[in-house]
């Protein structure tokens, strides 16, 4: 029952915020999750039938947005938010770091054969155009044929019939409905691998905190994930890497066990846990020429997400 309290709670803040924002037709949240199916008796939303936990997150996250303006470029809800935009943000408010625009996240996850086969959260994308191919608009599936989505200018976030798209590419975890969590609770109850990030943590003197947050941001959780560099598992070990380290990447427990080690052995080398990051982000050998965290955007931004991440979890 307090998961309930809670969740009605939450609804019942996010009505509060969006309401008096939002126009009266098609941008209006109680109209559209009543359109969309996705209220109960009692007005409590949910995804669709059939949702695991994750998805369930996934969908209350994206609600938050229903009403914001349509912007092109958009990345600020205070803004507005384009299609990618709003993606985009959803998925990064959770902790899993999508590509900005719609073509590039029509890469990201693992395919999704049909409609049929979707599930709440799966990313689902579209060739509007006739005159340019390829992927121009995504879509966020919640259920029942219902897709949220920033579809354009003049218009707002919505809930929208999904159609037929081109793609439909799923970024959750692939065993999001049985990740293990620490059974004790604590600062990391409720995290994916969590079991595993405090046991390795302890092995080799490594915050758990901080292994969860590096898996979150290299791979969202999901032990197949497979970089576009090559990069592989839960902790996107390179294949040179994972065999020097002597490590399994796609497999969780070897991955967090050799990432715990990897990190410690990095943070031994270059006396900081920033430094140690910035290594195993863009290699020891560059962190060591340069003096510190090396001038790449990427690898800056990785450090500073992934401490933010830690102190989250902590």
């Amino acid at each position: 029952m307090e998961g309930v309290t809670q969740v009605q709670a939450r609804i019942s803040e996010i009505q509060t915020r969006f309401v008096p924002r939002t126009p009266s037709t098609s941008g209006n949240w109680a109209s559209a999750a009543a359109a969309a199916g996705l209220t109960g008796t009692n007005g409590a939303t949910f995804a669709g039938a059939g949702a695991t936990a994750g998805e369930g997150a996934v969908v209350a996250e994206a609600q938050k947005y229903l009403g914001v303006p349509y912007l092109w470029g958009g990345t600020d809800p205070a803004k507005g938010l384009d299609c990618s935009g709003f993606t985009q943000l959803v998925y990064k408010n959770l902790g899993v770091d999508l590509p900005r625009t719609s073509s590039q996240q029509a890469t990201s996850g693992r395919p999704v054969a049909s409609l049929a086969e979707a599930r709440p959260g799966d990313l689902v994308f579209f060739d509007n155009s006739s005159s340019r191919a390829g992927i121009d608009h995504v879509g966020m599936y919640i259920g029942n044929g219902k897709m949220i989505a920033a579809p354009q200018a003049g218009e707002v976030v919505k809930v929208q019939d999904v159609g037929n798209p081109t793609v439909i590419r799923r970024v959750l975890p692939a065993q999001a409905p049985a990740l293990p969590t620490t059974s004790a609770g604590g600062a990391l109850a409720g995290v994916p691998y969590a079991d595993l990030f405090t046991r390795a943590g302890a092995r080799h003197g490594v915050d758990a905190s901080l292994l969860a947050a590096v898996a979150a941001q290299e791979s969202g959780f999901n032990p197949s994930a497979v970089s576009s560099a090559g990069a592989q598992g839960l902790m996107q070990f390179m294949p040179a890497t994972a065999k020097g380290l002597g490590v399994n990447a796609l497999d969780p427990t070897s991955a967090v066990d050799g990432a715990a080690r990897y990190l410690s052995s990095l943070t031994k080398q270059f006396g900081s846990t920033p430094l140690a990051l910035a290594a195993y982000n863009a290699g020891p050998g560059t962190v060591s020429r340069h003096g510190g965290i090396p001038p790449y955007p990427e690898t800056q931004n990785y450090v500073r997400a992934v401490m933010s991440k830690a102190e989250a979890y902590r």
